[in-house]
């Protein structure tokens, strides 16, 4: 079971950080594209929502899986706690202590993650919400 420890350690977390990246560009990708957009060059408004809404999906996704990600960290840091104890026969309190704080800190990276990715989606959208009122109040 000492792989599982490796699994959490690098595995798990390292996806988080993966995904934290991710939602960090794409929010900055967008945020860029927001601010040189020229709504006037749409001449319909699927079109323009179709522009701006690209990729937001894939932050909510980041947003809304990081702590389930990070659940998942905890139980196998549980489980993996449960086996060591179960292993040597006896409760150490040092065994039992190492195995929790792997489990916390995991459940602590995907709140981590989650939180800003939420923030950067809801402030992303809206500017999606505004732009689109701009262009609707200029195209009658």
């Amino acid at each position: 079971m000492e792989w599982l420890k490796y699994t959490i350690d690098y595995g798990i977390i390292g996806l988080l950080l993966v995904m934290s990246t991710v939602a960090v560009a794409i929010g900055i990708e967008r945020y860029m594209l927001y601010r040189k957009i020229n709504i006037q060059d749409f001449g319909d408004r699927q079109s323009l929502e179709l522009e701006l809404t690209g990729k937001l999906h894939l932050i909510a996704s980041i947003g809304s899986n990081a702590p389930y990600i990070g659940l998942l960290g905890t139980v196998l840091g549980i489980m993996l706690t449960f086996y060591s104890m179960g292993k040597t026969g006896f409760m150490d309190t040092g065994t039992i202590m190492v195995g929790m704080a792997l489990a916390l800190k995991v459940t602590a990276v995907g709140l981590v993650v989650a939180i800003p990715a939420v923030t950067i989606y809801n402030l992303l959208l809206r500017r999606v919400k505004v732009l689109i009122m701009q262009w609707e109040i200029s195209h009658g």
